[in-house]
């Protein structure tokens, strides 16, 4: 018999507390160390280059697998996060990045380490789907944009201490120590999440009535023991619980939202892997020492860490749209002006800005705008399938990059760069929507019902 739970309504009406930041930071650890394998390869490659294991074209092949396994991951994570919980998918994709990760440590060729990469990156992949969609979930709208910024401050800053670590451990000790880092921090996260509670949203959309009931009563009743629980408003319980095929993505009221997912999602993975990715290699390239060039990479990659900061600050004010529009105008200034002035000052000064950039576009974009344009039936799937279109994109991105650095040099990657990021401006400005401050359900896209659903057993 159906009881309605109204697990949306009650979780949207609590305050931030203790329970939140719990969550909060089980999710920001676990994006921390994926983000921290995933960009280790940038200080790796560099020295691989160094001692003859791998050239140029081996690292774009490097580089191409690595995400073929974060699409894999990302489409994957959203089909089991939406049939078998955001919990299971969670701890599931931990698992894989985390051994993968020291089984690196001991690859005995380039071909090797590429192989484990490609299922290195289907933990990773899988990663960024789950984290934010779960803070999504559990948060109130009026702090939600707040929280996923938070969460993409601690990815974000992943990138900055990947490479921190790098310039103290790959100079001294190579390259394989840092698969050893990357694989314990994953696996300790795992252990942390073991009692990670599931999703009331999803538990409830899936029929599990009771489950939800129980869970939202704990919830409840912690928030409760130290403040005041305002009234919930009146019910949103749905009648009828509902199932629909991925196709739904594609339907007359569902496709807008799933092309503006899939160009945000394409915007900030290509734009950002094109240019962090190389870095190292490009310093390298022109001349530097492994020493050096590393060092001037931290000092960009600081950029990644405080670009969301401003996202977390702001983005509860001005909103997701006009965030997304901002920042992707501010890149493609930033990534001109890179390309006048590469010279190591410039390379310093406007390095560091398009970094920030980038990364706050991944906090406003791929973070918080892409899973809150999907409703809970499917935001999986539709967060998965976007993120992996993001993937494919950046499949092909190291070939143009190697091929446009070869033969034009730097100033012609950063044009490239700087266009993509223009050309998403324009798009969010004639296509985007607004989310702030609205509940996920209110976001629903109108006539969504029009998708054939197949009933659940109740």
């Amino acid at each position: 018999m159906f009881r309605p739970v109204n697990a949306a309504a009650r979780l949207d009406r609590l305050p931030m507390s203790a329970f939140h930041w719990r969550i909060l930071t089980l999710v920001g650890a676990g994006m921390f160390f994926d983000g921290f394998d995933n960009q280790m390869a940038s200080s790796v490659l560099g020295k691989l280059v160094q001692e003859g294991w791998s050239d140029m074209q081996t690292n774009a092949h490097f580089i191409s697998v690595t995400f073929a396994g974060l699409a894999v991951g990302a489409l994957s994570t959203g089909i089991i996060g939406d049939k078998y919980g955001r919990r299971f998918a969670y701890q599931f994709n931990l698992a894989i990045f985390g051994t993968m990760c020291l089984a690196s440590m001991l690859a005995p060729s380039m071909t090797v380490l590429t192989i484990l990469r490609f299922f290195m990156g289907i933990g990773i992949g899988a990663e960024y789907v789950v984290g934010y969609g779960m803070v999504c979930e559990f948060v109130p709208p009026q702090k939600r944009g707040w929280a996923l910024g938070l969460i993409s401050v601690v990815s974000m800053s992943s990138t900055f201490g990947v490479n921190l670590v790098a310039l103290l451990v790959i100079p001294a000790f190579g390259w394989r120590p840092m698969y050893l880092v990357g694989g314990i921090g994953a696996l300790w996260v795992w252990f942390l999440r073991r009692k990670m509670p599931e999703s009331p949203r999803w538990l409830e959309s899936r029929g599990r009535y009771e489950e939800a009931e129980a869970i939202m009563t704990e919830i409840e009743a912690e928030v409760a023991s130290v403040q005041p629980l305002p009234p919930v408003p009146p019910g949103a319980g749905t009648g009828v619980t509902q199932t629909v095929p991925i196709s739904v993505l594609f339907t007359r009221p569902v496709i807008g939202r799933t092309l503006l997912a899939m160009a945000v999602c394409i915007t900030c993975l290509m734009g950002s892997y094109s240019f962090s990715y190389w870095v190292p290699t490009f310093f390298i390239k022109s001349g530097m020492s492994v020493t050096k060039s590393l060092s001037y990479a931290t000092f960009q990659a600081f950029g990644s860490s405080l670009g969301p900061v401003v996202g977390m600050l702001l983005s509860d004010r001005i909103g997701r749209r006009r965030g997304i529009l901002w920042t992707t105008l501010a890149c493609g200034v930033f990534g001109l002006l890179y390309s006048q002035f590469p010279t190591a000052n410039g390379a310093l000064v406007f390095g560091f800005l398009l970094q920030g950039g980038m990364s706050l576009m991944i906090g406003f974009g791929l973070a918080a705008y892409t899973p809150e344009l999907f409703p809970t039936e499917y935001r999986f799937r539709g967060a998965g399938v976007a993120q992996m279109v993001g993937r494919l994109s950046v499949i092909v991105s190291p070939y143009i990059v190697v091929s446009l650095f070869d033969n034009y040099g730097l100033p012609a990657v950063l044009y490239a760069i700087s266009g993509l990021y223009l050309a998403m401006a324009v798009g969010i400005m004639v296509f985007g929507i607004e989310t702030n401050q609205r509940s996920l359900e209110a976001l629903a896209p109108d006539g969504e019902t029009t998708a054939t659903p197949e009933t659940l057993p109740a």
